[in-house]
């Protein structure tokens, strides 16, 4: 009895285990990078089902070495190229607001 209604959810909610591998779309394609403001994006969307979570991170150069800052946010997307494309212009946000801070702590990598 479990086992019929758990099917007929199925049917609704586009789950089951063999409805799932059958459909399951690509994972989100590699990450894409823009320069900004002396420093390097990369969108790295993260799928969360059917969606993309908006992750990314900014990279620069100091002294030699490569310094990262990370950050993921709550934003969603169901289109990866609507995730990148809107991590790229968060990513230029944080940039403008921190300014020289979000790499003055010499930090190699943190969240922001």
């Amino acid at each position: 009895m479990a086992s019929i209604l758990s099917n007929i959810l199925s049917i609704f909610t586009g789950g089951g285990a063999g409805a799932t591998s059958a459909a399951k779309p690509a994972e989100a394609a590699p990450a894409q990078s823009q320069a900004y403001a002396d420093c390097m994006i990369f969108a790295t969307p993260q799928r969360e089902g059917s969606q993309f979570r908006l992750a990314g991170r900014i990279e620069k150069q100091v002294n030699g070495e490569t310094l990262v800052r990370n950050f993921i946010r709550a934003d969603v997307f169901s289109s990866v190229d609507d995730a990148v494309e809107t991590t790229f212009r968060k990513a230029q946000q944080i940039i403008d607001q921190h300014g020289p801070a979000l790499f003055g702590d010499g930090e190699k990598v943190r969240q922001v």
